[in-house]
């Protein structure tokens, strides 16, 4: 068996191996030779202490500035109560029991430690109950224990790896001195001619130096060696998917020359923009081949994504096949359905009276729908009398069968598992053509490290007479007046003939309910606003938005200025009725959210379209595909809770006219805190693109990278897909190249093994299920 294929217990013992295993996910010498430090820590220099997660477990360097053994007032026991500092600032460590003597004995002022422990907070301060500690240097009366600590830690760099509640930094650290020595028998995957040039380190000495480096040379070498490993073995990878792509047998679906396409070309109200023919030129050319596309189309908020797929959905009901778009709710999907049957008119009503001759029928598929009309439309599918099925995951069950499925399009794929996405591709009779679209912008370097299997299209011009948006900040708690103004500024807009969103960040029943990172946020118990409060609560402010606020959404990171004890999010069903009894009580108010019943969900939003409602206070249930061009003002409260991104996507649903819009993000949070610089940010810009790359830089890239691929842990340790756009990019090129000319890797044996370590089991699933 390879050195690096040894198991774990056999080195370093079965204890510790079986923790590593369940905790970190490291069964072999390989696996622990590529946990890398996180961050080193220079001997003389102390850790920050300012700025310490709560509830996290973490690893710092720090001096002992004073120990105190205090007895418990019963008199049964005593507690050790220990002051550590960096120069930044302190905490405090407490010993309980029998817990106390040692570290008494240990932890004298003056001495310099390691402590590990999860931060928690006694009497308004931080503090670490318990922790574990190693010594870094020997004093005087020092154990045989800390003196071979001294040895341990003799490097001028000490690494901070990555460690859990159950295994301390320093024990990974004693772990790996174990497992080092067969660094040496690491098969370097690169190809020769790949290092040539760029000055990269072996591989056996890169993992030496990321691991005991005796200077930040060392540290840089190695990074930059292991990003190019990183950065390589992904884009083999994926232009593996991309090779055997090419090899698969698909139906050519090509337009006909006075077919439906151009059929609706031709009722069409407008001039398509160049953006929009450019991709659908991409398209086309795709739908064409003998393999099957697969391709991302990416793009501005509102710059017309849903036309482009609707064409290439009727190029191939031109050319005899079906096409199946899946959308990640059921307003989303009725949205869909109504905007295509309405931009297709009487081309959508095949089989109708009054249809057009060359029509087809679009059919709607939801899981809430009824018995007959479901039978109906699952029957218009086996058949093939309808062309175009718009649905959600109802799609994907097994009774669903279609005649000649030729185009899946996913919108919000992000939203969707790759087993759902496999399971729709399955229904056809040869691997149908695949378009992913997302409305979230994606930054070149993530397109490439992400969606690296997929052709990318980008729309990044709006259709004409698509209207700016101004964006402001309303700090409520600092000009609470700027509140009273926004509500002003609604109404102005509704008087002008116009209409209104208002969106909160959860829902106000008492279900429990996630928050707003994507899907909605009930109100009571453990989910509704992590077990603060309940649903019934409400402001006792005269409008809403005047109570404080508390911790960001879920897909942001903590912010410094949040209060764990304030109160729990603006709910939809309290701010509407807060609204109608008072400062919107001359207009129409009605809600929207997740967990109204489909058909009441419907009627809310057929009101909203055809002007019957002046004002829609809703959940993020609007954030996509809603399309009401004579909405021209939305007020996000809490703004605060939710990410970049998602603040970009609401924002788009105003400004879909030739009205100017107007979007005010409403939050408590200080001026000085992170929250408002985020805010700030989407204040400043309307371009989708730079705000997806500062929402990515604020994020760490396992979550960008394990959720967007396949849900497992990211592969990615070192190479950052911001930071490194050159390294992603030259690898793509290189790794073309290589899968090129030897598809299989035989010539290029460790390639294979290093794909093999890096890409699990359930990625390399992903990966061919593409």
């Amino acid at each position: 068996m390879p050195a690096l294929e040894e198991p774990l217990r056999k080195v370093i013992g079965p204890a510790t191996a079986k923790v590593m295993a369940e905790h970190l996910g490291l069964h072999t010498v390989g696996d622990l030779l590529h946990h890398y430090p996180r961050r080193y820590a220079e001997r003389g220099e102390l850790t920050r202490l300012a700025d310490l997660p709560l509830d996290e477990h973490v690893t710092v360097v720090a001096q002992v500035a004073s120990a105190r053994l205090l007895s418990f007032r019963s008199g049964s026991g005593q507690r050790l109560e220990v002051t550590i500092t960096d120069g930044s600032g302190q905490l405090q460590l407490v010993f309980f029991g029998r817990g106390v003597h040692k570290p008494h004995k240990d932890l004298l002022p003056g001495t310099r430690a390691m402590f590990a422990g999860k931060v928690s907070v006694f009497n308004r301060r931080l503090q670490l109950a318990h922790p574990a500690y190693q010594l870094l240097r020997a004093d005087a009366g020092d154990t045989a224990e800390a003196a071979e600590a001294v040895d341990s830690w003799a490097g001028a760099l000490i690494p901070i790896y990555p460690a859990t509640a159950k295994l301390e930094s320093w024990k990974i650290a004693k772990a790996v001195d174990a497992v080092l020595p067969s660094a040496p028998d690491a098969v370097d995957p690169l190809p020769p001619g790949l290092m040539e040039g760029r000055g990269l380190v072996p591989l056996p000495e890169a993992l030496l130096k990321i691991h005991r480096p005796a200077t930040k040379a060392d540290v840089a070498d190695a990074r930059a060696r292991l990003k190019w490993d990183e950065a390589f073995v992904l884009q083999v990878a994926l232009a593996r998917r991309r090779h055997a792509d090419g090899q698969l047998p698909a139906v050519p679906r090509r337009p006909l020359p006075d077919g439906l396409l151009a059929a609706f070309d031709a009722r069409l109200p407008f001039t398509l923009t160049e953006g929009q023919r450019q991709v659908s030129r991409e398209i086309f050319d795709d739908l064409a081949t003998e393999h099957p596309m697969h391709r991302l189309l990416q793009g501005e908020v509102g710059s017309g994504k849903t036309m482009v797929a609707l064409r290439a959905m009727l190029a191939v009901v031109d050319a005899g096949g079906q096409a199946a778009m899946l959308a990640p709710t059921e307003v989303l999907a009725q949205q869909h359905h109504r905007s295509v049957t309405e931009m297709m008119g009487e081309l959508a009503e095949a089989g109708m009276l009054g249809g057009a001759e060359q029509g087809t029928k679009v059919v709607l598929l939801t899981g809430s729908m009824g018995a007959a009309a479901r039978r109906q439309a699952l029957l218009d599918l086996v058949t093939g009398e309808a062309g175009i099925v718009i649905g959600t995951h109802a799609l994907i069950e097994d009774k669903v069968q279609f005649h000649d499925l030729g185009l899946v399009v996913v919108d919000e794929q992000h939203r969707f598992g790759v087993e759902q996405r496999d399971a729709l591709r399955g229904k056809g009779r040869q691997p149908p053509h695949l378009l992913v679209m997302t409305a979230t912008p994606i930054p070149r370097t993530v397109a490439m490290t992400v969606f690296g299997d997929l052709e990318t299209s980008v729309l990044d011009q709006l259709p004409a007479g698509r209207s700016p948006i101004a964006s402001h900040v309303v700090p409520a708690q600092d000009k609470p007046h700027f509140l009273q103004r926004a509500w002003e500024r609604v109404r102005e807009e509704v008087e002008a003939g116009h209409q209104a969103y208002v969106v909160c960040p959860r829902i106000g029943d008492e279900e429990d309910q996630p928050g707003p990172g994507g899907k909605e946020r009930g109100g009571a118990g453990k989910g509704g606003a992590g077990g603060r409060a309940t649903a019934s609560a409400r402001t006792t402010a005269a409008e809403p938005g005047s109570a404080k606020t508390a911790a960001p959404a879920q897909d942001e990171p903590p912010d410094s200025g949040a209060d764990p004890d304030k109160r729990p999010p603006l709910a939809v069903l309290d701010v509407a009725e807060q609204l109608a009894k008072g400062p919107l009580s001359a207009l129409t108010v009605e809600s929207l959210h997740g967990r109204m019943p489909p058909d009441e969900k419907d009627a809310v939003m057929r009101r909203f379209a055809a002007g019957e409602t002046d004002v829609l206070v809703a959940t993020t249930v609007i954030e996509v595909g809603v399309n009401v061009p004579n909405a021209t003002a939305m007020v996000i409260m809490d703004a605060d809770r939710f990410g970049i991104s998602q603040l970009h996507q609401l924002r788009g649903r105003v400004g879909r006219g030739t009205a100017p819009g107007l979007c005010l993000l409403v939050t408590e949070m200080p001026e000085a805190s992170d929250a408002r610089a985020r805010l700030n940010a989407v204040a400043a810009t309307l371009d989708g693109f730079e705000l997806s790359r500062i929402d990515l830089e604020q994020r760490r890239e396992g979550d960008v990278l394990g959720q967007a691929q396949s849900g497992v842990r990211s592969s990615l340790r070192v190479l950052a897909v911001i930071e490194d756009e050159e390294i992603i990019a030259e690898a793509r090129t290189e790794a073309a190249a290589v899968v090129a000319a030897d598809p299989d890797l035989i010539r290029l044996p460790g390639l294979r093994t290093a794909l093999d370590a890096l890409l699990d089991t359930e990625r390399e699933q992903y990966l061919e299920k593409g």
